[in-house]
């Protein structure tokens, strides 16, 4: 049986991340997702609660909402199922955050860097085809020279993610691995490899949970699932509807091209049946004509 957190589920995630007693998980994941490019040696969560742009504007809520040490700007959020514009709205929440940045008066546009991390359970198809993880940012077309590095995407679709435990060769490979599979482990591996995920082990065992936090959590996973099982049902109602519609159209498609044939058929019959009892007819005419000049049945029947 698993003994720990799903982390799919929303409290999971923030339990697991976005809380200050389990913020050195935070920063040691970020580190090891930057490896090589910078290191965060503190952060400090941020309001999820992004005011909006006018007064009757709905708030933005992220998962995990923090700014580090050197003032980079970080969203993470877990996403469970596709969207249709799920590339879209994470460019609109991470644009909103560049703005809340503007300062009334004076001002020289000089913002700081917001970088947007999704933890996407799904595959998006707008993506590289087979590619776990995408990084965006603003870059020259023909160059692929950064122009800014004020705005960054980073999207990891787990399920492209493949690489078994003995597989695993950084501590970043091992985090995504964890994370895909922690809901099924009866034990938390790499323990060896690096403290944290002993930390890790520890804050998402199920057994150290209170009873008011295993019913957040149970609430949490009731949701995940009622929103998995809504999903299925639109995909099955959506194929039925999309087959009984086909069959539909498919029995009035054969319809109206059966009736256009035999109409047309029918026509192509009259006409050459016309044309033979017009063709009677005018033999029969030319037969009392023969007959009445005095002609015999025998020169009659040569000249048919």
């Amino acid at each position: 049986m698993a003994q720990f957190i799903n982390p799919f589920s929303d409290w999971g995630f923030k339990h697991i991340f976005g809380r200050e007693i389990s913020k050195d998980l935070l920063i040691c994941f970020l580190n090891d997702l930057f490896a090589g490019e910078f290191v965060i040696k503190s952060l400090a969560f941020g309001n999820k609660e992004q005011i909006g742009l006018s007064k009757d504007s709905r708030e933005v809520i992220f998962d995990i909402y923090c700014t580090t040490d050197e003032g980079k700007e970080i969203i993470v959020e877990m996403q469970n199922r596709g969207q249709e514009h799920f590339i879209d709205r994470a460019l609109y929440y991470t644009s909103r955050v560049i703005v809340n940045q503007g300062i009334k008066g004076e001002w020289d546009y000089d913002i700081r860097p917001v970088y947007t991390i999704c933890f996407m359970n799904f595959v998006d198809p707008l993506l590289p085809l087979g590619k776990f993880r995408t990084d965006m940012v603003l870059a020259d077309r023909d160059t692929g020279k950064t122009v800014s590095d004020k705005i960054r995407m980073i999207y990891l679709m787990l399920p492209l993610f493949e690489k078994t435990e003995a597989e695993c060769e950084t501590d970043f490979e091992r985090w995504i691995f964890v994370l895909k599979n922690m809901n099924t482990f009866e034990r938390m591996p790499f323990l060896a490899k690096n403290a944290v995920f002993k930390k890790l082990a520890e804050i998402s065992d199920l057994r150290t949970l209170s009873k008011k936090d295993m019913d957040k959590y149970e609430d949490s996973i009731r949701i995940m699932r009622d929103a998995y099982a809504t999903y299925k049902y639109a995909i099955k109602t959506g194929l039925e509807d999309g087959r009984k519609q086909g069959l539909e159209e498919g029995m009035a498609q054969g319809m109206a091209q059966g009736m256009a044939q035999g109409m047309a058929q029918g026509m192509a019959q009259g006409i050459e049946k016309g044309k033979a009892e017009a063709e009677h007819q005018k033999n029969i005419e030319f037969a009392k004509l023969m007959l009445s000049d005095g002609d015999s049945t025998e020169k009659i029947e040569s000249v048919k």
